[in-house]
């Protein structure tokens, strides 16, 4: 089965037109899934009600929505209404739960004990997404007694883990995980086993894999470097993303980058596949021309070839 090539809008969308024109042209560039950070511009959910209809043929997700100030019942409802606007098997809720400076800065919410909170939030939505609709939960960290009554398909569910119990959680109560930050050895070694058994434990099928990950294609591997120094910087300084970087064994940020030609690319590439990624997320960086060199061969044959490839 070939990998879904997916594209992610880093940035915080001002407008809703500023969402549909990049929808649009992520899809017309040939893009197989369009995925919406939960930052500080539009909500994410909402961006894939109202682009879904511009994007008739492509996957739509989330990575990702922390928990945080998302009570599982209105989450609920409002996943399971997106859903209903994109179709069946369209749509995909990545969740997390961010970090401890956006946590307590913006939410004003204890980092402390919130993969607890993660879990709970993970059963009642469980419960509010399956065929019941109905949660009867009363936790240390999320209570909920109530019916989820809206029509519509249930959306996939992931969760961006890294750290071991929020893999386990991914494996044991999600569809699979969202990584950003992370390498090919740190997937292969300490996610993806992990990751599968706990999946197998709980009696879930294999999981999905959605790499995220900053893509480069160019001839000017040092400009390309020094084009996206900053953004690999700003992402090391939070705690979570240094320790991917370290336990990758490096110490630049911009290293994580898949970055060169179309022949290193997809050389960086087949070693995610061979550690486990099913599915990219790809994060268009450097140069204006690098980045529509980096869509062109990434939703083009020479991708697919590969692709072709890995599975033969």
């Amino acid at each position: 089965m070939g990998i879904r090539v997916g594209t992610f809008n880093a940035t915080a969308l001002g407008s809703v037109e500023q969402a549909r024109a990049w929808a649009r042209a992520s899809a017309a560039a040939g893009f197989d899934a369009l995925w919406f950070p939960q930052v500080m511009g539009l909500d994410a959910l909402t961006t894939i009600a109202v682009v879904a209809d511009d994007v008739p043929d492509v996957h739509l997700g989330t990575a990702v929505v922390p928990i945080q100030g998302r009570h599982p019942l209105p989450l609920a409802l409002q996943a399971l209404t997106v859903a209903g606007v994109a179709g069946p098997g369209r749509c995909t809720v990545g969740l997390g739960v961010t970090h401890a400076a956006v946590s307590e800065g913006w939410f004003g919410i204890p980092y402390r004990g919130i993969v607890d909170a993660c879990a709970e939030v993970l059963v009642a939505l469980g419960s509010l997404l399956g065929p019941e609709r109905r949660a009867d939960l009363d936790g240390t960290h999320v209570q909920v007694h109530a019916s989820a009554l809206v029509d519509a398909p249930a959306p996939s569910v992931m969760l961006a883990g890294l750290a071991p119990r929020m893999v386990d959680l991914a494996g044991t109560a999600t569809d699979g995980t969202i990584t950003w930050m992370t390498g090919p050895a740190t997937l292969g070694r300490a996610i993806t086993p992990a990751l599968v058994a706990a999946a197998a434990r709980a009696g879930r099928p294999a999981p999905r894999i959605v790499v995220g990950i900053p893509v480069c294609v160019t001839d000017d591997a040092p400009g390309a470097r020094t084009r996206v120094r900053t953004l690999m910087e700003r992402s090391a300084s939070m705690p979570a993303y240094a320790r991917q970087l370290a336990a990758e064994g490096l110490t630049d940020p911009v290293d994580l980058v898949v970055l060169g030609t179309e022949a290193e690319v997809t050389d960086r590439l087949a070693a995610y596949r061979a550690a486990g990624m099913t599915e990219l997320c790809a994060n268009l960086v450097g140069s204006a021309e690098e980045r529509a060199r980096t869509s062109a061969f990434l939703t083009g044959p020479g991708w697919a070839a590969a692709d072709a490839d890995a599975d033969a």
